[in-house]
This record gives C-alpha cells, sequence and structure tokens, in this order.
C-alpha cells in the first residue's frame, strides 16, 4: 500500500536530509515559491510529499532553501494575484502543483523557472511538447492522466452495470477538463452523459439539483483542486441524492466518498521536487522533458458501498489498491 511505502521512503529522506546541494553559489540560498489553490492544512499530504522529495536531493527547508508560499484558500480566482507575488519577490523557481497554479504562473512570468505536477496536454499551452517543453514550464504531465477520467467512467459502470444515465462534474476554471469530457465521452457506450459544470459551493449546490431532476444514476467527479477542497461538501451531495459517485482524487473515498481512479499526486509532489533541484543546479526547464505520472490507484470505501446498497463486484476489489472499510 502507498502509505507503507512512503512512510518507507520518508525514513530514506531523512536519512539523505544532510547532504549538502551542489553547484550553488556559497552564501546564495534558493528560494522556491510554493502557489497552491488550497490552505496549507488541506494541502499537507501533497506539501509534505514535496519537501520529502527535497530532502531526498539534499534540500532542507530553513537550512539550505527557503521557501516562500502563497496558498489561494480554495479561491482560485486570488491565484493570479498570488502568482504575481511570487514574481515580485524573484524567487528562483516556482512550484504550482495543478493546473490552474500553472496556468496562473505561467501567465504572470515568462522568465522564472515553474515546475507543475499537471503540465498538461500540449493543447492548454503551458508546454510546446512533452519531450521538449521550449519556455519556462516542465514537471508531471497530466496528458496521460486524461484516460484516468475515461477509465474512472468504465470503473463507475463496473460498479453499477444498470446505470444508463452519469452526471460529468467538471469545473471550468480548469482548462485540463475541457479535453477530459472528449476522452469521457469517447468511453461512454452504453450511458447518457450529463454535463455539469461548478467553480465552487453553490455552482455545486445547483449542479446536484439538476442530477436529481434529471435522475443521474450515478457521478463522475473530475480531477480539481476546487472539488478536492470541498470533498466533504462533495460527499454530502452524493450521499443526500443517494448517488454513486466516482472522483479523480484519492481523498474523496478518504473522507467518505465511495470511489477514486487517478493518479497518485502525492507521489508527482516527491517527484516534481527532482526538477526544483535540477533547475536550481543550473538546468533550464525548456531542457527538461515532461515526465508522465507512474503511480496510479483505484481507491474504495467499502462502507460507503453498504450505505448505498451496492455490491461491489469481488474483480473490482482485488483491483483496488485501497479498500476503506
Amino acid at each position: 500500500m502507498y502509505r507503507r511505502a512512503f512512510m518507507g521512503t520518508l525514513a530514506g529522506g531523512l536519512l539523505a536530509a544532510p547532504l549538502a546541494a551542489e553547484a550553488q553559489v556559497p552564501g546564495k540560498v534558493p528560494r522556491v515559491g510554493f502557489l497552491g489553490p488550497r490552505t496549507r492544512a488541506d494541502a499537507a499530504p501533497y506539501l509534505d510529499a514535496f519537501l520529502l522529495g527535497l530532502r531526498e536531493t539534499g534540500w532542507v527547508e530553513g537550512k539550505n532553501i527557503f521557501i516562500e508560499y502563497r496558498w489561494a484558500e480554495g479561491r482560485q480566482e486570488r491565484l493570479p494575484d498570488l502568482a504575481a507575488e511570487l514574481v515580485r519577490l524573484k524567487v528562483d523557481v516556482i512550484l504550482a502543483g495543478p493546473t490552474s497554479a500553472a496556468v496562473a504562473a505561467k501567465n504572470a512570468t515568462s522568465t522564472i523557472p515553474i515546475v507543475t505536477t499537471s503540465a498538461g496536454d500540449p493543447g492548454i499551452g503551458l508546454v510546446a511538447s512533452l519531450a521538449r517543453p521550449g519556455g519556462n514550464v516542465t514537471g508531471l504531465s497530466f496528458s496521460v492522466e486524461m484516460a484516468t477520467f475515461g477509465k474512472g467512467l468504465e470503473l463507475l459502470k463496473e460498479t453499477v452495470p444498470k446505470v444508463r444515465r452519469v452526471a460529468v462534474l467538471s469545473n471550468p476554471a480548469n482548462p485540463a477538463h475541457a479535453l477530459a469530457i472528449k476522452e469521457v465521452a469517447a468511453r461512454s457506450v452504453g450511458v447518457q452523459l450529463q454535463l455539469l459544470e461548478a467553480r465552487g459551493p453553490t455552482e455545486l449546490d445547483s449542479a446536484f439539483a439538476a442530477m436529481a431532476r434529471e435522475r443521474a444514476g450515478a457521478v463522475l467527479v473530475m480531477a480539481d483542486s476546487t472539488f478536492g477542497f470541498y470533498r466533504t461538501r462533495l460527499r454530502d451531495l452524493a450521499a443526500k441524492g443517494r448517488l454513486p459517485a466516482m472522483y479523480g482524487l484519492r481523498e474523496h473515498p478518504e473522507v467518505g466518498g465511495l470511489m477514486s481512479y487517478g493518479a497518485d499526486n502525492r507521489d508527482n509532489f516527491r517527484r516534481a521536487a527532482t526538477y526544483v533541484d535540477k533547475i536550481l543546479k543550473g538546468a533550464k526547464p525548456a531542457d527538461l522533458p515532461v515526465e508522465q505520472p507512474t503511480k496510479f490507484e483505484l481507491v474504495i470505501n467499502l462502507k460507503t458501498a453498504k450505505t448505498l446498497g451496492l455490491t461491489i463486484p469481488p474483480s473490482l476489489l482485488q483491483r483496488a489498491d485501497e479498500v476503506i472499510q
């Protein structure tokens, strides 16, 4: 399971902490800007993974590296101003995890290197290509994750085989979702899709009211930092409507959502630290190929399934990376 692997890596990272970072000008302590769409407490698992990745490459916060944090606190409209603040501080590199933060950082600067966990399909405009980013953005790609949305729909249909109408909830503020909807539509054989959007809590309420009116039989919630921030509200809305829900982030079933399928974003944040390390040692983001996520996970909350009166197919349980009892 991921947690055991994570703790093992953590122990190794702590042992690696005393290692000195290379290729730095004596007396110059680099500064990294961390641009987050959530709160620090809410993003703690991702931040911890990033700091672990830094320790693994010899960087220790407060000793040989400083981090300037800027948190949007669930309000993505604040990201452009926060990105501009980091640019004014002249940080050496910006870590902007999800797509919305990466786009805000990219719009704020064309010179400061940006590392993201969701560099996205080249069509989004963050990179010219995965092999040769060509600008000031690099990191982990979101493009391979497009297929996970379609796979999530297939797993949802496997869980609820008689479903005929599935609501698809996206965030119009997330530029990756328009591409992801096309992937979901390509896998929608046998079901009718109800496409709905939400940017915040009020629109979430309206979206679920629309699901009830159209008698959706299940809901696919796309991976998104805003949806992750309001995960307990999404859980309660799905429970109220007795809707089986597939999410793109594992933190949803961790708080009582039915199931999730997607990339292991904690691992992505840990791996993003290696890009920060290379850039601080002189590498140019334009020359650092964008990497694909390598860890994907299926998480099922069995207690929620029982509450909904669902029997999860044994074959699906066997494929799950984690089953929450």
